[in-house]
């Protein structure tokens, strides 16, 4: 159970919200004047499941040569919501047997099935000539708007391929891409963190297609 406390000091109110059943102070951490809890106690709240009623084209995700362990975790998470059916690890990606990928994964690396691939552009084309669409999400001259990206009307199986933070995704793999993907950008900064910029996509191949 969880509530909300507020710093009783009028100059202050801060207003933060605790667990009920774990370890949180007494006095506000900012001035060190009393607290008050300001709401009734309240649950997590769960977000309802979404059934997919008709069927939906295999969506299976690369990320190639993704440094940080925060980012796969955070990626497992985001293809475990979006019903992802593989992941592919490939290069220096860190695999789900490093334990700080659970601190962002959640448990996620567990209900994905994954596989590890020294070389990304070997794994990607054995996919290709199975049948699957490649596309990367990638910026460049060649790239369109993922928003405006068009479907077959019988879609295969898609494999998205993510690359490294920042040398982006590899080369080759972009000359073997059916189809080069960006998100629109309308700030200052050119790109967003790999992992936000996947959990867009993803959501946005799963719920689109």
């Amino acid at each position: 159970m969880f509530s909300i406390l507020q710093c009783q000091n009028p100059d202050c109110q801060f207003r933060f919200s605790v667990d009920l059943d774990a370890k949180y102070p007494r006095t506000c951490p900012k001035c060190k004047s009393a607290l008050k809890e300001v709401e009734p106690p309240f649950s997590a709240r769960k977000i309802t499941r979404t059934s997919q009623t008709a069927p939906v084209p295999r969506i299976e995700v690369m990320l190639d040569n993704i440094r940080s362990t925060f980012n796969v975790g955070a990626m497992f998470r985001s293809c475990d919501g979006a019903q992802i059916a593989h992941i592919h690890l490939c290069g220096t990606s860190p695999t789900p047997e490093h334990p700080k990928i659970a601190k962002t994964s959640l448990g996620a690396e567990l209900s994905v099935p994954w596989s590890y691939h020294r070389n990304g552009l070997q794994a990607a084309q054995h996919l290709k000539d199975r049948g699957y669409l490649v596309w990367s999400l990638e910026g460049g001259e060649n790239a369109v708007s993922l928003f405006k990206s068009r479907f077959p009307s019988v879609q295969p199986p898609l494999l998205l391929v993510v690359g490294n933070e920042v040398t982006g995704v590899d080369p080759g793999i972009l000359r073997i891409s059916d189809q080069i993907v960006y998100l629109p950008m309308s700030g200052a900064k050119e790109s967003l963190n790999v992992a936000i910029a996947f959990g867009i996509a993803v959501y946005f191949l799963r719920f689109k297609v």
